[in-house]
């Protein structure tokens, strides 16, 4: 499974006659389950805000998808003398044999609205530049 295919545990609280109704739905056979309700509550909401979405990615010049970012890539920054900011609406993943040293000498920032995965040596690193 592709690593944009995961997916992340959230956990919502719902008044309990919201629940029943759900319950309901589910029962009456329009879900199959109370997951199953919730994402296509949530996708046809998304649905709804899509234009909005689109406005804020490109006003905040996020990266849509996912953005893997490698211990050559950040090498090559290095030696340029150069960083990057990583801005991501998705996930955002850093290589597992990117050191702590070189995250913080290329990466200024980091912006994931989303999943943010990386070592986790290099996270802690990068947490006062992480929002």
């Amino acid at each position: 499974m592709a690593e944009v295919d995961k997916t992340e545990k959230i956990t919502v609280n719902l008044g309990l006659v919201d629940l029943g109704q759900i319950d309901l739905l589910v029962d009456e056979g329009f879900y199959a389950n109370r997951t199953d309700f919730i994402r296509t509550a949530v996708r046809r909401q998304l649905e709804t805000r899509a234009g909005a979405v689109d406005q804020s990615v490109a006003r905040r010049t996020l990266a849509l998808g996912t953005r893997h970012v490698t211990r050559r890539e950040l090498e090559e920054l290095r030696d340029a003398g150069r960083t990057v900011d990583l801005r991501v609406l998705g996930l955002a993943s850093i290589a597992d044999d990117v050191p702590p040293e070189l995250a913080l000498a290329t990466i200024a920032s980091v912006e994931v609205l989303g999943a943010l995965r990386a070592p986790r040596a290099v996270k802690a690193a990068l947490a006062a530049r992480t929002r």
